[in-house]
């Protein structure tokens, strides 16, 4: 299903998420879509609103939606989490990320780049009290 992600790097993507989320009170979910027809970023809305919008208490999950096929990278950030991170820090990301992708390193920009928004989260959305994990941390794929 995935010729861009090993096994292994994959669960290194989870843990990342978790290592991530373990900072904060934010959800990250990486969605890898392998859609060839339609506008990317209106199926990655979608997406996002199937499996992040509305589901964390302070709506601060964020997407990262991969489609490799067609080399596009939408970030989409939850209402919380837009409203305190600025729109340069995704743009830097995403700038980030599709630099590595270019040279083929899908696995090491999406890692640094989960590592990067637990940071950022840590700073807007700080544990207090319970932790709950409120969105499942594993890839989904369409």
């Amino acid at each position: 299903m995935n010729s861009f992600l090993t096994d292994y790097q994959m669960a290194s993507l989870v843990e990342a998420i978790q290592t991530a989320e373990n900072q904060s009170s934010g959800e990250i979910r990486i969605h890898i879509d392998s859609t060839t027809e339609g506008n990317n970023a209106e199926i990655a809305f979608e997406v996002f609103k199937r499996l992040c919008k509305d589901q964390t208490a302070e709506k601060n999950a964020v997407l990262f939606h991969v489609n490799f096929e067609q080399q596009y990278l939408t970030i989409i950030g939850d209402e919380g989490i837009h409203k305190k991170v600025h729109q340069d820090f995704w743009n830097k990301m995403h700038d980030e990320i599709t630099t590595a992708f270019s040279k083929g390193k899908y696995f090491d920009g999406l890692k640094k780049a989960i590592l990067e928004t637990g940071i950022e989260l840590k700073k807007h959305f700080p544990i207090v009290g319970e932790n709950p994990n409120e969105l499942p941390n594993e890839i989904t794929f369409s």
